[in-house]
Formats: structure tokens, C-alpha cells, sequence
């Protein structure tokens, strides 16, 4: 098993002074100011150590199931009814054992507080600033996606035409940096129980609807128009854009290093993946299945918008809890992130008095504004999201974990022993599987990008007008 490599003692645990217990020292002294009343290591660690394996289960919901489950319909009508169920059960299985290599990681070193660190073992310096950077930069462009779809809400329940739609995107960028402010996991879990509630009650609501419609339809839910197998029509690059919705749904393993790091009995992480793993292959394949064998073909994303105007605008203000507790959380992670090390040896980094709470405010205040600017200034911005994602994922969900199983977790060489083997086998096809997400999720995305401006289709960036959001 390879040991950590020494790179600067990046995942060197922060080192503080003894409490100083003497009268001029001491934190409960009256003479002191509150500015000087920062944490002990202990305290610190006390507050950052209560997540246990049911909130971890709430927190990874959070951040895995979002608005992004009601576009798998319109991947389902993509691809078809097979290829849509094969998939969201097949990647959802991949996801799981791969969250569980990351899990064994975390256990067989400690010091690993995020991805990068992660990735630090086995690349060096070079491996852990590089997964840093792509880690800060996807979850800050997930909050922009998150603001971007909060604009999209809001012009769809209040305001179609009176107000400029930049306003709205204000608005939902305030309620994301609101959101984000507490800064433990085990706190955040507290919104998490509302999102979950959110997204499921969301869900329902469109099957059920979409269903009435069908079944009062002329010729009712045989009249539909769904298939069995890809239309004819459907070229590579469209179904592999689809299928993205789908491998990207699973993308809980880029902050699961993160949550980890606060569970107080690591090892009971393998509860919180099953768990989250089943739920998100039953929602997804339960809603992709439904909503496309009621809608056909013709299925819009997110499938809410084709539940009626009436019933769109309620979904979608169900759905507000979540689209802002599940893009909130990326923007608590990265600051997390960048907070870990920019004061590693800092009791700053533990965010209690005047000081930590300063820093850390303006920290997410920074994040959130540069999210937002980024989302509204770039046109193609989902086509960039998807980009990243294509870039990111592939790494954060199937080769890094592959790569941490070979270099890491592997006891022996790979062919001692049909335990070797068979896993050696298995992490080799995650690998390759995710190198073609890498390769062709970022051709189907350029040439999204393409397809957008040959079309007219693409927005202007900072515009008020509602029309080119929806």
C-alpha cells in the first residue's frame, strides 16, 4: 500500500499552541474581548466531529438529488425506455462502489480532509493543486447553476413579464449565501431534511399530474408516444448528452471526503452510500420510467414544465427548498475548502467569534458573487457546466476512485489471488468507463455549444428579459 507522499505537509494535521491557563490567557477571562475568545483544538474539533451516518446520508442527498432528477425523463426519451432503466441502475451501482473506495481512503488515512488531499497521495504536489482547483471551481460553477435555476423558478411562479429576471437572479444568489452560512455538516443536515421533503413531494406532484393528463388525453396512456428502443433519429452525440443527465445525477463522491471529515465514527459511512445509493437509483428510475412512459417523447427538462402551466408553477414552488439547499451546500464545501487551507494552523478555521465568523461570511459573500457573474455573463453557461462536469466527474466519480483502489487500497499484486483479480477487473472497467465520460461528455458538450449558436439560441449575458431564461 503506498504511503502519503510529502508535499509540502498539505495534509498535515494543524498544529495549535497549549491553552494558556494562566489569568492573562485564559478564554473565560473577563478582561478579554470577544475577538480574542477564539476555540481550543478541542473545542474546534468538538464542534466539527457530530456527524454521524444519517445526517452524512442527508448531507450527500443534498448534495446529490436536486432539480437535475427531473431531467432524467428527457434522457430516458433519448435513449429509450431500456437503455434509460440499464443505465440509471447500472451507473447508480458504479457510483456506490466507487463512493465506497473513496470511503476506504478516508479510513486508511485520516489526514485526508478533501478530495485533493485525496488525490495528493498518489500524484504528488502537482495531483493535489490540481483536484483543488477543479474541486473549487465545479462547486462554485454548481452554485451559479443553482442561482441560474432559482431565476428560472421565480420567472415561472411570480413574474413572467414585469420584472427584469436579473432582479430574481439577485434574489437567489442572496437566499444561496443565506443558506450557506452554517458551517457544519451536522447543522446543514437540519435544512437537508426540508430538501429531501422537497424534491420527493416535487416528484410526486409531476408524475401524478403528468399521469391525469395522459389518462384524459385522447386514446389515454396507450396513446402516448414513448419507445422501447432509441428513436431512429437519435445521433451519438445526442444520446450521450442525454445519458450525461444520468451519470452526472450520480456525483455524490466529490464531497464525500468533506462530510466525512466531521462524522465521529468514520467506519458507519458505509450505511449513508447504500442508503443514498438505492434511494437515488429508485427516484431516478421511478421518475424517469413514469414521467416518460406519460409524457413520450416529448418530455421537457426539467420534467416539471411539462406538467401544465398551472401545475408547473406549484412543482416549481415546492421545489424552491431544494433548488436553494442543494446548491447552498457546494458553496459551504468550497469555503470549507478554501478556509482549510488558507488557516490550517489557525483556530480561523473552526469559524467561532468575531474573527472566524467575519472571514468566513465574507468568504461565501465572495464565492456566491462570483458564481452568480460567472452563471449570468457566460451564455452557453449550462453547456459550460456541462463541460466542467465532463472534465470533473469522470474524475471525482470513476478514474480517481479506480486510480485510489490500484494505489491505495490494493493489498498485493493485482493478479494474487481471484479477490485481486476480480476487483483489479472491475476497478479497470470503472477506469475506462470513466476516460470515455471524460472524452465524449466533453464533445457532446462543445458541440451543445455549436448546436446553441448555430441555432440562435443562446442568451445574452446580464439580460432582463425573462423569455431567454426559460
Amino acid at each position: 500500500m503506498s504511503q502519503p507522499h510529502d508535499f509540502g505537509n498539505v495534509l498535515a494535521p494543524p498544529m495549535y499552541e497549549k491553552d494558556d491557563t494562566s489569568s492573562a490567557g485564559k478564554k473565560s477571562d473577563p478582561e478579554l474581548s470577544p475577538l480574542d475568545q477564539t476555540p481550543t483544538i478541542h473545542e474546534g474539533q468538538e464542534k466539527f466531529n457530530r456527524l454521524g451516518w444519517k445526517r452524512l446520508t442527508i448531507c450527500l442527498i443534498v448534495e446529490a438529488i436536486a432539480l437535475g432528477s427531473l431531467s432524467v425523463p428527457s434522457a430516458f426519451a433519448t435513449v429509450g425506455m431500456v437503455a434509460g432503466v440499464i443505465l440509471t441502475v447500472g451507473l447508480g451501482l458504479v457510483a456506490i462502489y466507487t463512493s465506497y473506495v473513496v470511503g476506504q481512503v478516508k479510513l486508511r488515512h485520516p489526514e485526508v480532509q478533501h478530495y485533493s488531499d485525496a488525490v495528493g497521495l498518489i500524484w504528488g504536489r502537482f495531483g493535489y493543486e490540481l483536484t483543488g482547483a477543479m474541486f473549487a471551481i465545479f462547486l462554485v460553477l454548481l452554485v451559479g447553476s443553482h442561482a441560474l435555476t432559482g431565476t428560472i423558478a421565480f420567472i415561472n411562479i411570480v413574474d413572467k413579464e414585469n420584472m427584469c429576471a436579473l432582479v430574481w437572479g439577485i434574489v437567489s444568489a442572496i437566499i444561496l449565501l443565506l443558506l450557506a452560512l452554517p458551517p457544519t455538516f451536522a447543522e446543514f443536515a437540519i435544512l437537508g431534511y426540508i430538501d429531501f421533503v422537497s424534491i420527493i413531494v416535487a416528484i410526486m406532484v409531476t408524475i401524478i399530474s403528468t399521469g391525469v393528463q395522459a389518462h384524459n388525453a385522447p386514446g389515454g396512456l396507450a396513446a402516448v408516444n414513448w419507445s422501447v428502443w432509441p428513436p431512429p433519429e437519435t445521433t451519438f452525440y445526442q444520446a450521450f448528452l442525454s445519458t450525461t443527465n444520468i451519470i452526472f445525477a450520480y456525483s455524490f463522491a466529490i464531497c464525500q471526503f468533506s462530510f466525512m471529515s466531521e462524522m465521529h465514527t468514520p467506519k458507519d459511512y458505509v450505511k449513508s452510500i447504500w442508503a443514498l445509493g438505492l434511494i437515488e437509483i429508485f427516484i431516478y428510475t421511478v421518475t424517469g420510467a413514469l414521467i416518460y412512459a406519460f409524457v413520450g417523447n416529448d418530455v421537457k427538462s426539467p420534467a416539471l414544465l411539462s406538467a401544465g402551466t398551472t401545475v408547473s408553477r406549484i412543482a416549481f414552488g415546492i421545489a424552491l427548498p431544494v433548488i436553494f439547499i442543494s446548491g447552498s451546500i457546494n458553496g459551504t464545501v468550497v469555503g470549507r475548502y478554501i478556509l482549510d487551507r488558507a488557516f490550517p494552523r489557525s483556530p480561523i478555521r473552526y469559524i467561532s467569534g468575531v474573527r472566524g465568523w467575519v472571514v468566513w461570511v465574507s468568504l461565501l459573500t465572495c464565492l456566491t458573487l462570483i458564481a452568480w457573474v460567472i452563471a449570468e455573463a457566460v451564455p452557453f453557461f449550462n453547456a459550460l457546466l456541462g463541460i466542467m462536469s465532463a472534465l470533473f466527474i469522470s474524475g471525482f466519480t470513476f478514474y480517481f476512485p479506480a486510480l485510489f483502489w490500484f494505489k491505495l487500497i490494493k493489498r498485493g499484486k493485482w493478479n494474487e489471488g481471484m479477490h485481486n483479480i476480480s476487483l483489479s477487473i472491475l476497478n479497470a472497467c470503472v477506469f475506462i468507463i470513466g476516460i470515455i465520460i471524460l472524452g465524449c461528455g466533453t464533445y457532446a458538450s462543445v458541440q451543445d455549444i455549436i448546436n446553441q449558436y448555430n441555432g440562435n439560441s443562446v442568451r445574452s449575458p446580464f439580460t432582463c428579459d425573462s423569455h431567454s431564461y426559460t
